[in-house]
């Protein structure tokens, strides 16, 4: 994986080869990942897809774990998944722990 910054615009447009690459993670299993939902690209020709910056930075998670812990489409739509819930369950104890400290 090119170690280049990339600006990363809301809406952006990428090849799903250039999405792989900015994701790290081999093309096919990026697609797959596409199709089961857990990354969310949308298509708008032949393998192009509009990506957000929170797109890309999932994609680049799913990167990390694929490389790290050698895991398929299968094992990487379950982490992602129980990651994102840990993230939303992280946000509600930082919510309720400011309404109580406003007494609310």
């Amino acid at each position: 994986m090119s170690e280049d910054i990339h600006w990363l615009d809301e809406g952006r447009e990428f090849s799903s080869a250039e999405f792989a690459e900015l994701s790290g993670i081999p093309e096919d299993l990026l697609l797959e990942l596409v199709g089961t939902g857990v990354i969310v690209a949308r298509e708008v020709a032949r393998e192009r897809y509009v990506c957000t910056a929170r797109t890309v930075h999932i994609a680049r998670k799913a990167g990390r774990l694929h490389r790290d812990f050698e895991l398929d489409a299968s094992g990487l739509t379950v982490a992602l998944r129980l990651l994102e819930r840990v993230h939303e369950l992280e946000l509600d104890v930082r919510r309720l722990r400011a309404e109580l400290r406003r007494g609310g």
